[in-house]
């Protein structure tokens, strides 16, 4: 039982990694395997030992657990774009202990306390880490009223401080420049969520928000697809709760409408939601234009425009097949 634990913890310790610009020199395969416990570099094609000896960069100690490995590793937390400071900086606790556990005196305590303020001063510096570090909080209060995922919050982040450092803040508040920030990182990390959306969780309008987008996506050269009305669907299928067969007809429709170039400058939350409505009138259910109108938060005008755009459409596809 031991001999087949070892055997197997060492296969999971041995990694793959085909390194650009190493080739076996037998077989000039690029294949080459990285044994961690014998610290060679292998062909796994002929076998050949291309390295021998090579430095192991991890930790002298190992673990075979999360408890272990958070007991004796001794970093501290990864460096994070949601913080002005990256997370680098030291931070003074808020219990008065000291090393062994043990309260400190009363004496100390003010002291410490007059530490712990000071050092929360000295962490923004300058008037761009005081503006950083508002904007970042925003985006992070902004991404939790959303609900969207961490990666988008990182973007976001990365966008705000190019802008930052390309001076695109002066003459714009910061909550509007954060909010553009955010769109932007949704538009890219394909997250359907409109201006609509953001203008809701915000603290300025939707007008602001996109004059801030368009301005801060043509300084920093940003790359927008444009989005796909298919995006919206599964979100507003289960805010309507309509069944598999609406969903599946409702994604033919778009996919035609899209196929088709219909929908080029229109408001992908607006197709979408017509599409929803028009496959529910073909499968005989009862849903509202005003029902799907407040799910996607557009007019019922919009809704009624974009059905008989896409009606004509899928008419047509039928007649000619």
């Amino acid at each position: 039982m031991n001999t087949y634990s070892s055997t197997r913890r060492r296969s999971e310790e041995t990694k793959e990694d085909s390194r650009e610009g190493s080739t076996c020199g037998e077989c000039e395969s690029g294949t080459l395997v990285h044994n961690s416990d014998r610290h060679e570099l292998v062909c796994n094609e002929c076998g050949l030992v291309v390295e021998e000896e090579s430095i192991d960069y991890g930790p002298e100690w190992r673990a075979f657990n999360h408890s272990e490995r958070q007991s004796r590793s001794r970093v501290g937390a990864p460096t994070t774009e949601l913080m002005h400071d990256r997370g680098l900086t030291t931070k003074i606790d808020w219990r008065d202990k000291d090393a062994n556990g043990r309260t400190i005196q009363p004496e100390q305590r003010s002291r410490m306390q007059r530490l712990r303020k000071w050092q929360q001063r000295i962490r923004t510096g300058d008037a761009g880490e005081r503006n950083l570090k508002q904007a970042l909080s925003e985006i992070s209060r902004m991404s939790s009223a959303l609900g969207v995922p961490h990666s988008v919050r990182e973007v976001a982040s990365v966008i705000y401080q190019k802008a930052l450092d390309a001076d695109l803040i002066r003459g714009r508040s910061i909550e509007g420049v954060a909010t553009a920030s955010l769109y932007a990182a949704c538009r890219q990390e394909n997250i359907p969520r409109s201006l609509d959306e953001l203008a809701e969780v915000s603290r300025v309008d939707r007008k602001e928000i996109g004059r801030t987008y368009r301005h801060i996506s043509q300084e920093l050269d940003l790359v927008m697809k444009p989005v796909d009305p298919t995006q919206y669907l599964p979100r507003f299928c289960s805010q309507l709760d309509v069944d598999g067969e609406i969903r599946q007809l409702a994604k033919e429709i778009l996919e035609t409408t899209v196929a088709s170039g219909v929908h080029s400058g229109k408001s992908p939350t607006g197709c979408a939601a017509a599409a929803i409505y028009l496959a529910a009138q073909r499968c005989n259910r009862e849903i509202t234009q005003r029902d799907v109108a407040d799910v996607a938060q557009v007019t019922v005008v919009t809704i009624r425009n974009r059905y008989q755009e896409q009606v004509e459409v899928v008419d047509e596809g039928l007649q000619s097949a």
